[in-house]
């Protein structure tokens, strides 16, 4: 009898890899995801079931009101990839989500970016499903890139600067969610799940690998959340608390979380939250669902 080759990790986080996804199961897999980033703990200043973070105004109870919202949407936006459909109708369902969304909510932003970042990428999956083409390596990126990237660009050029992100990127002169989504999502696919991999292949489980990715994103990413929070010297604090995070060992070491505990409480302390790179954290950990 051959042998079967392993998976890992265990079945709870990240199961079999999905062969040729439906819609339902990409939708799934994107649920699973979000859910998997609001467990991880110690997120520094981040909502997780053990405290709200730096976030009077939301807990995990407003986040599993939005999740439970947001059941059908994926699986409606991997539909549409699945139809070839363009931005605009993307957007469309995208808008229809967010409206659902803050509605469970009684108004408060929980997944606002992931109801892009994901959305784009479950219709990338359901795209590339339709095509019968493998969903491994950059596959979803050159699609989204290609396919909608140009229409994302024009979008951001026509919105009103009135979100926090879009008045940090152009007073900042970063790039934002719109520039990651255009570009296939560098930041996931260059770093997030590099990260995530690597520290699953070293033996963490996967909450413990969930933060190490979350790290290695707020080193580098120019996460405009942070900026709209702390200013300049707010995303400097934070990128180099990430950097001494990882240079000590990050989550392969013991006592890690007591060092990921105080960086927590010192951006509660300061009132900042790394919100980008938790979006990119949730969009990493949806392809690496798929792709397994």
């Amino acid at each position: 009898m051959n042998k079967q080759p392993k998976t890992h990790p265990g079945p709870r986080f990240f199961p079999r890899p999905i062969d040729r996804p439906s819609p339902r199961s990409i939708g799934l897999a994107a649920l699973q995801s979000l859910h998997q980033e609001l467990s991880a703990y110690p997120k520094p200043g981040l909502v997780s079931p053990v405290d709200s973070g730096s976030h009077s105004d939301m807990d995990a109870a407003t986040f599993f009101r939005s999740l439970f919202s947001l059941r059908g949407y994926f699986r409606e936006i991997a539909l549409a990839g699945m139809g070839n459909a363009p931005f605009a109708a993307l957007k469309e369902l995208g808008i229809a989500a967010e409206e659902r969304m803050l509605k469970a909510t009684r108004g408060v932003n929980t997944h606002r970016g992931a109801i892009f970042n994901l959305g784009l990428l479950a219709a990338a999956a359901g795209h590339l499903r339709n095509a019968d083409l493998s969903l491994q390596n950059e596959a979803l990126a050159v699609v989204v890139r290609e396919r909608w990237g140009e229409a994302i660009r024009l979008h951001g050029t026509r919105l009103p600067r009135i979100s926090h992100g879009s008045q940090v990127a152009a007073n900042h002169g970063v790039g934002g969610a719109l520039l990651e989504a255009s570009s296939g999502f560098p930041h996931v696919f260059k770093v997030g799940l590099p990260a995530l991999q690597k520290s699953l292949h070293q033996g963490a489980d996967p909450n413990s690998a969930a933060v190490q990715c979350l790290f290695a994103l707020m080193e580098v990413l120019p996460d405009t959340n942070l900026l709209y929070r702390g200013g300049e010297q707010g995303l400097t604090f934070a990128q180099e608390s990430a950097r001494a995070f990882l240079a000590a060992g990050g989550v392969h070491r013991p006592g890690w979380q007591l060092h990921a505990g105080a960086i927590h409480r010192e951006f509660v302390a300061l009132n900042l939250s790394p919100g980008g790179s938790a979006d990119l954290l949730a969009a990493t950990l949806f392809v690496y669902r798929l792709q397994s």
